[in-house]
């Protein structure tokens, strides 16, 4: 079974920057689909960055440019490089998984469901 367990969070002023790290365990990560999402006070959560079966790495458009994935896979953790952090960036970050299914026509493809959760790390930028 896959634990995914976040961190790195905290608070910083405009501009600033941090990396959250997503230490999995049970399972190597990079067997999954992987995703970053967050949820600010207030609002729904939406998905920031996502990895799918291939490996392509999808971004938000408003944290292109700024967020960067970073493997470390002797670790087994995942990361997120934020930089030049706004305001609007203030959330809940959360790391997720899913897992992948195999089709011998179309190869890997991730499931639907993200079954996998960190318990979410705050980060909190300040004008």
């Amino acid at each position: 079974q896959l634990q995914l367990a976040d961190s790195g969070g905290g608070s910083v002023q405009s501009g600033g920057s941090l990396r959250l790290s997503c230490a999995a365990s049970g399972r190597p990560y990079s067997t999954y689909c992987m995703g970053w999402f967050r949820q600010a006070p207030g609002k729904e959560r939406e998905e920031v960055v996502s990895i799918d079966s291939s490996g392509t790495v999808t971004y938000l458009d408003s944290v292109k440019g700024r967020f960067t994935i970073a493997h470390d896979n002797a670790e087994n953790t995942l990361h997120l490089q934020m930089n030049n952090l706004k305001p609007e960036d203030t959330g809940t970050y959360f790391c997720a998984a899913k897992g992948r299914i195999f089709n011998i026509n179309d190869g890997f493809r991730c499931m639907a469901e993200w079954a996998f959760w960190g318990q979410g790390t705050q980060v909190a930028v300040s004008a």
